[in-house]
């Protein structure tokens, strides 16, 4: 199974055909390539193995990544 973290592009490069994006504070560079629609800055897309393989609405995004964030808070507390 594969779990795709929302991440929000923060560069694009047009003659690479590749963005940076923000993962939970990670960033990095993944090919847009597959995608057929134009992307902005401060879009939300999804990322299987180094492709966007589709954009998301930002407010799905930003419920995605509170319910991600809860997780990872409740697994810190109980390793405390």
């Amino acid at each position: 199974m594969c779990l795709s973290i929302p991440s929000e592009i923060v560069e694009i490069y047009e003659e690479t055909s590749s963005v940076v994006v923000d993962t939970m504070g990670v960033k990095r560079t993944v090919s847009s390539h597959l995608m057929t629609e134009p992307l902005l800055i401060g879009d939300y897309v999804l990322i299987h193995i180094g492709f966007i393989m589709e954009k998301i609405d930002t407010n799905d995004a930003k419920l995605s990544l509170e319910k991600y964030q809860n997780i990872l808070d409740k697994m810190e507390i109980a390793d405390s």
